[in-house]
């Protein structure tokens, strides 16, 4: 279970104290200004574990804020729970699903949740859900406890979990041309309306995905009988907008034969 366990005293330490504990940890510090951009001239890529680079750095730009290069230099990866957007909801969903691990409060009244960095993961935005961002190679956060903020879990920190992994963006596939035929009016006929299948498939929203490419690809079957349109056509075309909506390329193709099989019995 992922409760939240009793909040500890808030720390009178400095922002630079902070950023040296943090250090001590192994996670690399940038300063940081007040809206939670990077002081430094090359951003958070400045991040660093070494303490005189730290004071240094403390000198020449200030430690408003400690923010933390995520990813592979610290070796941790943040899931950040945006209130703003009904984050706050899906966690309160899924937290019997997560690990227990060090969980913080943000500025905003969300939530920062750490865990051991999965090599490959990077960032994403409300990919696993709306409000729901990952903070991994390439990335920041801000360490809101040198902010006075409260740290709600000092757990250690648990491994990512693998659910949680953003699924890869699917490739994007090539302007679709269908085959070219005939000019007369049934075929015209035909190819119009296997580019308004495309089309509103292509469009379709997460949720009701597969059961459009289904149906357009079942409706299109007509054709297939009169000689104006060829399977591997309809098949090309659909797959294209299957994987134009977002849905894995595996799952279109089941889809597609499926569908054609259906019409062909």
């Amino acid at each position: 279970m992922a409760n939240i366990t009793t909040p500890r005293p808030k720390s009178n330490l400095k922002p630079l104290d902070h950023a040296l504990e943090c250090a001590a940890r192994g996670w690399a510090v940038f300063p940081a200004s007040l809206d939670k951009t990077p002081r430094t001239p090359n951003g958070h890529k400045a991040a660093s574990t070494d303490l005189e680079r730290i004071r240094a750095m403390a000198v020449q730009f200030g430690f408003v804020l400690v923010g933390i290069a995520t990813g592979e230099a610290s070796g941790i990866a943040v899931l950040d729970i945006d209130r703003q957007h009904n984050g706050l909801e899906w966690w309160q969903e899924n937290r019997h699903r997560l690990p227990v691990t060090r969980t913080h409060r943000t500025r905003s009244g969300g939530l920062h949740l750490y865990f051991r960095h999965q090599p490959g993961l990077r960032c994403s935005t409300s990919r696993i859900a709306p409000g729901i961002d990952v903070k991994a190679e390439g990335g920041a956060i801000i360490y809101w406890p040198a902010a006075g903020l409260e740290v709600l879990s000092d757990a250690p920190l648990a491994d990512w979990p693998e659910r949680l992994t953003p699924a890869p963006k699917p490739a994007s596939a090539p302007p679709w041309q269908p085959i070219r035929g005939g000019t007369d009016v049934t075929r015209n006929y035909a190819t119009a309306a296997l580019h308004n299948a495309v089309r509103r498939v292509a469009g379709t929203t997460t949720g009701s995905r597969n059961a459009t490419l289904n149906a357009e690809t079942y409706g299109l079957s007509r054709f297939i009988a009169s000689g104006t349109l060829a399977p591997s056509e309809i098949a090309e075309a659909m797959a294209h907008a299957g994987l134009a909506a977002g849905l894995d390329a595996r799952e279109v193709a089941a889809t597609v034969a499926s569908a054609l099989g259906s019409a062909a019995r």
